[in-house]
């Protein structure tokens, strides 16, 4: 096991209490009567129903997917660009400007009376504010469990399930090159902790058994002050934000597309589970890409609802 099960535990609860909120934020949106907030609405939404008779037919069925991985790769790109040459000043503002807009999302659909965006506005800009700018975890994970609710609202707007089905294998593909080949994730993940003190997904800071241990010796031996000048190791336990949206994303499709909460309960079931077994069976000090695990989940869990409901 990578991490206790203390840890494990509590990350497989905030990425399972993500999924449902993004669920309900979805679910909001795709009524039609709510519309998207900071004109996020688009003017027409990807079909639904896809027939694929004909080749011509698969590439309508999918336009927006193009859009999408071009928009991926240059958004990767920037991000690594940016990593480089350590421009933390353009990092940080493009993170406040996202967190704001997506928290504003989740939030509107969540206050039920009048002035709702601007009251989810009001709340947006300080959270994002201590999260992006502030040395704050417990902000950083209660923001995150509204962030990827409300970028998946937009997402969700122009998807269908060819085009989920391919995005899940391209990412998952990605996900292993990243890791596995390149190193990428471990140096972006590592600059934006270390460099710019924020970082995209869970984070849950804790001692190992053997520290606390040191430390409670450390507490007896040692003054107050001498204390405070020792260096402590801290571990970091993480979820990277893809390995979250993309469950809550492949759900909204399938709420879109059956009208149906049955499937996205199969959806999150999947995901939850994959995610379960890479938290159980991998091993410390190693990294390991979750999409792969997290999109098997998935497909098994849409498997499962074809067949069952």
């Amino acid at each position: 096991m990578k991490h206790s099960l203390k840890i494990t535990i509590i990350l497989l609860l905030m990425f399972l209490v993500t999924q449902f909120i993004g669920l309900y934020v979805v679910n909001y949106y795709l009524d039609e009567s709510h519309v998207l907030p900071f004109g996020m609405e688009l003017p027409e939404e990807a079909p639904i129903e896809c027939p694929m008779n004909s080749f011509i037919d698969f590439i309508k069925c999918t336009e927006y997917l193009y859009s999408l991985v071009v928009a991926f790769i240059i958004a990767v790109t920037l991000l690594f660009l940016f990593t480089k040459f350590e421009l933390s000043f353009v990092l940080k503002l493009w993170f406040f400007v996202v967190v704001i807009i997506a928290l504003g999302i989740s939030f509107n659909s969540l206050i039920l009376f009048k002035y709702s965006l601007l009251i989810s506005l009001l709340l947006a800009l300080p959270l994002s504010y201590i999260k992006i700018y502030k040395k704050e975890f417990l902000i950083h994970n209660f923001t995150e469990l509204f962030i990827y609710p409300g970028i998946a609202a937009v997402f969700v707007q122009i998807l269908n399930m060819w085009t989920i089905i391919i995005l899940l294998i391209l990412i998952s593909i990605y996900d292993m090159w990243a890791v596995w080949h390149s190193g990428i994730m471990q140096k972006m993940a590592k600059y934006q902790i270390d460099k710019l003190n924020i970082f995209s997904g869970f984070f849950v800071p804790y001692l190992s058994k053997n520290m606390r241990q040191k430390i409670k010796k450390m507490k007896m031996t040692l003054k107050k002050s001498e204390l405070k000048k020792k260096r402590i190791k801290i571990n970091v336990a993480i979820l990277g934000g893809g390995d979250i949206i993309f469950p809550i994303i492949t759900a909204g499709v399938m709420l879109k597309t059956y009208n149906s909460f049955y499937p996205c309960l199969f959806v999150i079931a999947g995901a939850t589970l994959g995610l379960s077994y890479l938290f159980f069976f991998a091993k410390k000090k190693k990294f390991y890409p979750a999409m792969p695990f997290i999109t098997a989940g998935i497909f098994i869990g849409m498997t499962l609802s074809y067949f069952l409901l």
